[in-house]
């Protein structure tokens, strides 16, 4: 099975790709809003321009470049199915360590950062501008999509 890769971008400039079977399977994927950003879970996305990649398979001329051999040490499928996993339940782990401040993810934020309260690992819900204004003072926070939300937590 042969897969269209697309360079996809959110709203807010991020960029990312996305992994079709088909032209018609991402516009009905963007269709049902099943589409959403990894970075900022927004569901405004579009298909950035890119190349083709054209494979011509025997007509290459002998000229063609030839790829490098993949080295010995890369991982099998299996393996990396396996460190995708590590990394997730370690992802999930950090996030239900932390505090969820609920909506008052920016003003929790914002105390940490001007030394009103103790640092610690928080997370919870902000607006858009609310993460444009933290961003704008010097404060690092990232939003964090659904899929490693509370309720999705294993």
């Amino acid at each position: 099975m042969s897969l269209k890769v697309f360079d996809l971008e959110c709203e807010h400039g991020h960029v990312f790709e996305g992994w079709f079977s088909s032209r018609e399977s991402y516009d009905e994927q963007l269709g049902r809003g099943l589409l959403c950003c990894p970075v900022c879970d927004s569901h405004e996305v579009k298909r950035k321009l890119s190349a083709p990649r054209i494979n011509v398979g025997a007509q290459e001329s002998a000229s063609a470049p030839v790829p490098a051999p993949l080295p010995s040490a890369m991982p099998t499928e299996e393996q990396m199915r396996a460190i995708q996993g590590q990394i997730l339940q370690e992802l999930r782990s950090v996030i239900r360590k932390s505090d969820n401040v609920g909506t008052q993810f920016a003003r929790e934020a914002r105390r940490m950062h001007e030394g009103d309260i103790e640092p610690r690992a928080i997370r919870g819900q902000a607006t858009v501008q609310e993460y444009q204004d933290l961003a704008d003072d010097g404060i690092i926070a990232m939003p964090i999509p659904d899929f490693l939300g509370d309720d999705r937590l294993q």
